[in-house]
């Protein structure tokens, strides 16, 4: 199903809602503004297979974008806003996009684009007031003078398009994760996916709200959006992450479902008490969360004080493989995220050997064939791939199945800390670091050590309030020693006010660890 189904059997149904602003649309608008937008691209000679790219905030427009190219066989290319003006034009060269959607708050972003990606031709700027006038972008059309120019008449084909989104990865440049297009038609319904997982897992149905409150251009906020638009529900979207805002919006627009990352269930723990239990979250039916693993105290803490709604999912944009646990399970199995649903999982050793079970191993999922490839990069695509067996594939995640086949995550491989030849999971560490009353967010990584190889680092933001010293740093060490091996509590502890996060609350850990590397000799 898609917008224009709905659009006939409820048009005046709000597809979307802007929590902030209260800004909404119909299903019967996002159709039409979609179907007008799909024209103007194949008006432009933008045929199946091509790819558009966006850089926008969470905006009203956004999914008018992603139907206009889901509706025309075209890849979408959701940009990173917190990217560098050269990296997001480097990435919109490298996606071979053909058409530039950009929202005025990012017009100097925009406009680089357009002077490195000259290819990029079709340029629509949203809230601008149109080309050479104050407020516009040369180079640039505006966008509502452009969907005016097109007609609301049916396409007479619409093959269903795909995402073409970049994995922030650990190292180098982002990679394109581009899948294949199915050759179905958008209004065919699709056999798997979210929008099952929507249905068959998480009860979501036409009667759902659904809060996204993670950044659009984030693989899984996208596919989530869209799934609801499939299920004929209601999107209603943050325009930033704020866990009081969030509980706020939960109450006044009785969502149903969500889908967080295990930062923010930190951060609406972290609210007082009084604050936190304020609110009327009984309208809720699921939590879903996903992107990293949730330490398992964290977890119990939202499942007592909100009930057992929390489910959780694995997967990557990649799209290696799928595991599921719902609450029930993870109360039997704490700290796994899941058996598989698609695809067979294996954990292999460097050589790729599988490993006993239990042992820890880089994790691959097996299907009939390899459901991606980097774009443009062969060599990181073979590196995904098994030695032996191409049609197992890896996104660098280590972790391990128990003797029921659920899995538990351990880390990336990239961030395991070797240390006088052992294996340390900073993922562990900051998980139990984490839940200390004086402490607001963690990272954990190696540093080079003469004689063990690595030593264990951790940088850490204080509480409100709280600061960061010589005795709160033993405080930490003496904390973690009741629940962890002496080896992995953290040689040096030290502090900063913030973390960079990004806001879809991953770990900006690359970056920072760089940060403390000592500098090279010459």
């Amino acid at each position: 199903m898609y917008p224009g189904t709905h659009a006939t059997t409820h048009p005046d149904s709000p597809a979307v809602i802007m929590s902030g602003s209260g800004e909404r649309i119909t299903y019967r608008e996002l159709d039409e503004r979609s179907l007008r937008l799909a024209r103007l691209l194949q008006a432009h000679g933008l045929r199946e297979g091509d790819t558009v790219a966006i850089v926008a905030e969470n905006h009203i427009r956004y999914l008018e974008v992603v139907w206009a190219t889901l509706r025309s066989g075209l890849y979408l290319t959701a940009v990173n806003w917190h990217l560098a003006p050269a990296e997001a034009a480097w990435l919109v060269a490298d996606s071979g996009a053909r058409a530039l959607i950009a929202t005025q708050r990012f017009a100097a972003t925009a406009a680089e684009i357009a002077a490195e990606v000259p290819a990029c031709d079709l340029r629509l700027m949203i809230d601008g007031t149109g080309h050479g006038t104050e407020g516009g972008v040369d180079g640039f059309d505006d966008y509502e003078a452009a969907l005016a120019t097109q007609s609301t008449e049916p396409l007479a084909e619409q093959p269903r398009g795909e995402f073409m989104l970049y994995s922030s990865g650990t190292t180098g440049r982002p990679k394109g994760i581009r899948r294949r297009l199915s050759g179905d038609p958008v209004d065919r319904p699709a056999g798997g996916g979210i929008a099952a997982m929507g249905t068959f897992l998480f009860g979501m149905d036409e009667s759902s709200v659904y809060l996204c409150p993670a950044p659009l251009y984030h693989a899984a906020s996208l596919q989530w959006a869209v799934c609801v638009h499939q299920l004929g529900a209601t999107l209603v979207i943050l325009e930033k992450f704020d866990a009081e805002q969030t509980l706020a919006v939960i109450e006044r627009d009785r969502i149903t479902h969500v889908q967080v990352v295990p930062t923010m269930l930190v951060r609406l723990l972290k609210l007082p008490e009084k604050v936190r239990l304020g609110y009327d979250t009984s309208s809720l039916r699921r939590i879903m969360h996903a992107a990293a693993p949730c330490p398992v105290p964290v977890k119990q803490a939202v499942i007592d004080w909100v009930g057992p709604i929390v489910d959780e999912y694995y997967s990557g944009t990649e799209g290696c493989g799928v595991t599921y646990i719902s609450c029930a399970d993870w109360l039997a199995h704490p700290g796994s995220v899941g058996r598989a649903l698609v695809g067979i999982p294996h954990i292999c050793d460097d050589e790729g050997a599988d490993v006993p079970t239990g042992t820890a191993g880089l994790l691959y999922f097996e299907q009939d064939e390899a459901p991606f490839e980097y774009h443009g990069d062969p060599q990181k695509t073979r590196d995904s791939r098994h030695p032996d067996h191409p049609n197992w594939t890896t996104c660098g995640d280590m972790g391990y199945l128990d003797p029921d086949g659920y899995l538990y995550l351990t880390d990336r491989k990239n961030f395991t800390i070797i240390s006088g030849g052992v294996n340390i999971y900073p993922a562990e560490i900051e998980a139990a670091m984490v839940m200390h009353p004086q402490v607001a967010d963690v990272a954990v990584f190696g540093l080079p050590d003469p004689e063990m190889g690595e030593y264990v680092h951790a940088v850490v933001a204080p509480a409100d309030g709280v600061e960061g010293t010589d005795e709160l740093a033993e405080e930490l060490r003496t904390y973690l020693r009741g629940s962890l091996a002496g080896y992995k509590v953290p040689g040096v502890v030290t502090f900063r006010d913030e973390l960079p996060r990004m806001p879809t609350g991953k770990l900006a850990k690359g970056q920072l660890r760089a940060e403390y590397l000592p500098a090279p000799t010459t």
